[in-house]
Order: C-alpha cells, then structure tokens, then sequence
C-alpha cells in the first residue's frame, strides 16, 4: 500500500512539473488559447440564462450570433465555467483545465499501465506519456484545450474496459461508456481516432478470452451507452452540419511531417505548414523512439509473456507512423473518413497513448532496472524546456471579450464560419429589433442569450427583422401563437399586425435535437437503473458470503 502511495505521489508531483507554466499569471501565447477564451465567455453567459446546453453564441459574428455551440465539443467550456463559478477568470480556467486534465491523464495512465506492467510500469508509462513531446505542442503551442482533456480520458476507457475484461463487473460496463461519452464530448475529432484504437484494443483483449459472446455483448453495450450519452452533441453536429460552412478547414497534403520531423527533435510556435525555421514540432520523441526500438528488441530476446500484446502496439505504431507519412497519401484519398482528421500529424495523439504503454513493459525486460529510470529521465531532460512559456500576455478577461477582432468575429479559423444563409457583408447593428415596415412601438420586456421577449404596439402593420442570423429552430411567436418567418440576407424577419402585440422570439429545439436529448436522458436513467442493479448484486454477493460464514461456524 505503502508503494503504492508513493508511485501515485512521484506521478502526481511530475504531472504538476510538466504543467507547472500554467499557474504563472497571464495567458501563454497559443494558436487557440484566444479562440476559447471567447468561447468560454459566450458559453458561461448562455449557461446562466439557464440554457444548460447552450448551442447558441449570441454576441459572435457582429452580434447577429451562430450557432457555435452546436458543433464545437462542449465539455471544456463547461469545465470552465465550472471553474468560473468558483471565481477563476476564464483565461485562469483555461490555464487551470489544461493542469487539471494533466493531472487526471496521468493517474489514469498509470492505472492502466500498472495492470499489464504492475507498479513501476505504471510509472515509467504515466512519465513516458507525461513528457511527450507533442502533449507540450498540444498545451503550450497549440492551446487546444479539446485534445488534451480527450488525451487525459483516452487512458481512463483503456483502464475501465480492461477491468471490465478482466472482472466482468457492471461497474466498469457504466464506467466505460461515461468515459467514451467525455471523449467525445472533449474533442470530436480525437473521439474518432481514440473509438476505433480502442475497438481494435478491446478486440485483441477479449480474443484472448474464453467468454468472448459475454465480453462482445457487453461491448456493444458500453458503446451504445456512451454514444447515447453523448448523442446531445454528436447527434445535431452530425446531423445538421449542412446548415453551416466553414466546419472542415483543412489541407491534408501540405501538412505530412517529414520523416526527419518525427525522428529528429525540434521545437517552434509556428503551423504545421508554415516556415521551416519557426515550425511548430512535429516529434515524436528520442525517448520514446528509443522504447519502440528496446520493445522490439524485448520481442526476440525477453521472455514470452505478454508477446502478443507488444506485438499490437508495436504494430499500432508503425501504422500510425505509416498514416502519418506522404507515402500514406492513397489512403488519405481512398479512405472516406480519413479527411475528418484534418491532418496527418495528429495521430501524433495516438503516439503518445502507444509508446508510453510500451515503455511500462521494460520495466520487466530491462536490467538493471536503472536503465528504465534513466530512459524516463532522459525523456524529462528533453522536454524540459517545451513546457517553459517564452512571455505572458498580462491581459484580463475584458481584452478578449470587448476587443471587436475577438468578440465580433465568428471564432473560427479565417472567420470563415457561419450559416449558409448569412450575408457576411452585413455590418453590426446597435438595435436587436428593428423596424423595417410600418409604425411600431417596442418595449423589451426580457432579453437573454437564446429568447427574447417584447411588448408592441402596432399603428399599422408593418415588418420586423431581428437581428441574428437564421438558423434551423429560430421561432417567432405573437401573442402565443407561433407567426411564419422568413430569412432576408440570412437574417430572420416576419410581420405583424395592426395592434398591441407580444412577441416571444426563442431558439426551440429542431426533431433531431429533441431525438438526440431523449436519447441522452434515456442513457443516463439506464447507467441509474444499471446502478441500482449492481448495487443489488453487490449486497446480495455480501449476504452470501456472510452465510457461508455462519454455515461454517
């Protein structure tokens, strides 16, 4: 137990050094930190008008809105405002989500490595994935929040769904399919990588089983509860994409690493395609190419245990390698999903779950074992200095969310997204209602993020336009009684008759939606019933054993 604690607390304290830049003041300049700060503002302000899932950004796009939030993954903006609500700033909470989701991809890490390469192993593997090379890209270069919370619970499904191998307990069924709904609720892109990496990885476990129909059912299960879980996100994203544009920017042939990219370390905060001198590092790691070349050494000369399981992962990493490479670019245009990914050197994500993994097994393979000490040593010297920040910018929350360039833009790359109806010609207006036809007296009775409320009197009939871009779920209605409308260079309009008036404008939930809530609702009383159940077979399992006892006596 002892042991134990301390391996916990030696990961603990590496993960709190790797990401200890983070709590200096100010904000680190990053690719996408500036992007979410802005997000996480627009999301906590809809929160609080008691959307709990917001979709709507209502202040982006020159105050007119976007639907943002209906196809950005949600779960570090709620992490955010989680933290928000405790008094953190959002530029501190993005600094403090990045820490936290180092800290809980660590533990995770270790727990699961520690399975298969017991103690030390874990540890070595927690090192080994904490001082990879792009998970510094991924936090201190790219800022993008999304992946490193995806990168922190890829390693807690692996753990669940191999102590529900292993254990064949309901507790890890409910556990596993938690952990894949956050995975794709943290970053949807990844989510798709990490699903099928772990389908292969879950297949490989239960093939080595002898209950293989049980253990393949009660995947099928731990699937279908994390994508119900998480169906209120990747549902209407999936489903209703072809309202916007601006959703996939990508160039997959200009952004192959080099082979000597990934071979030879380097380092910069430049793009993936920008200059050679200040690109942004697409390693691999030295310390974690010296794993894979010890791993395939141990394949040949250490003993025969778990062989088949090194051979799978080293397997993973030469595909991986191979997908990341120019000689791959047939499958990138043969393969239909494979633009999803947006670029090859992102399954640089999946390098840093493998090579790790692997180097947990050395600790068995290697003596003396101080050669797997110094190899996670050599591993924190050379990432030592990503993780140190250059400057900081000492600005506050106010710079990001009252600057034009920020909080009228569409927080998108190249400004390029938005519905397909929106006139991006169209200038920003001070008035959310306006007049268009007629004369109309208004007095706002109730202005939130995604409703609105007004009292008219109308001297004539006349046309209102309200000023937010038109979007599938936009609904009017006048005195209770919803009012046809109509988009005008994407903006929503609609008319009104002679006389007092209330007219309630709100964005209503579309049917895919309200199918993808109730398929979200429906999982999460299933995880209570299947709570209950196992609850059940636990105190029961209790009182048999206390049986058995008496019975003895």
């Amino acid at each position: 137990m002892a042991k134990n604690i301390l391996a916990i607390l030696i990961v603990l304290f590496l993960a709190a050094y790797s990401g200890i830049s983070l709590l200096h003041p100010g904000l680190h300049p990053t690719h996408d930190g500036e992007y979410h700060i802005v997000r996480f503002y627009e999301f906590d302000k809809t929160l609080r008008d008691g959307n709990w899932y917001p979709r709507w950004a209502p202040d982006l796009n020159n105050g007119y809105g976007i639907p943002l939030f209906n196809y950005v993954y949600p779960l570090p903006n709620y992490a955010a405002s989680l933290l928000h609500l405790f008094g953190f700033s959002f530029i501190d909470s993005f600094k403090l989500s990045l820490f936290l989701a180092s800290i809980i991809g660590s533990i995770f890490f270790y727990n699961w490595s520690k399975l298969f390469w017991g103690r030390w192993g874990g540890v070595a593997s927690a090192v080994l994935y904490l001082f990879s090379p792009y998970r510094f890209v991924d936090i201190f270069v790219r800022g993008s929040i999304g992946e490193i919370w995806a990168l922190a619970l890829l390693p807690a499904l692996l753990w669940s769904v191999t102590k529900f191998i292993r254990e064949k307990s309901n507790a890890y069924i409910i556990l596993s399919g938690l952990f894949l709904s956050l995975i794709i609720f943290s970053h949807n892109i990844l989510a798709l990588m990490f699903f099928i990496f772990s389908l292969f990885y879950i297949g490989f476990l239960i093939y080595q089983e002898k209950n293989k129909k049980y253990l393949i059912l009660n995947t099928f299960y731990i699937i279908l509860l994390g994508l119900g879980l998480s169906a209120i996100f990747w549902l209407p994203a999936l489903l209703e994409k072809q309202y916007v544009v601006g959703l996939q920017i990508y160039d997959i042939e200009n952004n192959f690493p080099e082979i000597f990219q990934l071979l030879f370390p380097s380092w910069g905060t430049g793009f993936s395609n920008g200059s050679m001198s200040n690109q942004m590092s697409q390693q691999i790691g030295v310390a974690n190419l010296l794993v894979v070349f010890l791993s395939i050494l141990r394949l040949f000369i250490g003993n025969k245990k778990n062989r088949n399981l090194l051979i799978f992962f080293l397997f993973s990493f030469f595909l991986v390698f191979l997908l990341m490479t120019k000689s791959s670019l047939f499958i990138w245009e043969t393969v239909p999903f494979m633009d999803y990914f947006q670029f090859p050197w992102r399954f640089l994500s999946l390098i840093i779950v493998i090579v790790p993994f692997l180097g947990g097994s050395l600790v068995h393979f290697i003596r003396p074992k101080i050669l797997i000490i110094l190899i996670c040593l050599l591993s924190i010297f050379l990432a030592r200095d990503y993780g140190k920040v250059a400057y900081y910018h000492n600005r506050d929350d106010n710079y990001y969310i009252t600057r034009s360039n920020f909080i009228d833009s569409t927080n998108s790359p190249g400004n390029f997204f938005n519905t397909i109806w929106f006139d991006s010609g169209l200038k920003k207006e001070n008035e959310k209602l306006k007049i268009k036809e007629g004369k109309i007296m208004m007095s706002p009775l109730f202005l939130s993020s995604e409703k609105y409320l007004y009292k008219l009197d109308v001297k004539e009939e006349g046309k209102l336009v309200f000023n937010t871009a038109y979007f599938p779920g936009w609904s009017v209605q006048i005195d209770n009684k919803e009012t046809k409308i109509t988009q005008e260079k994407g903006l929503i309009s609609f008319t009104v008759p002679k006389g007092p008036h209330s007219v309630k404008i709100e964005l209503a939930k579309t049917p895919v939606r309200n199918m993808a809530s109730a398929l979200s609702l429906l999982s999460v009383i299933l995880i209570v019933l299947l709570l209950i159940r196992t609850k059940k077979l636990y105190v029961n399992q209790c009182l048999e054993k206390i049986a058995d006892i008496k019975n003895k006596q």
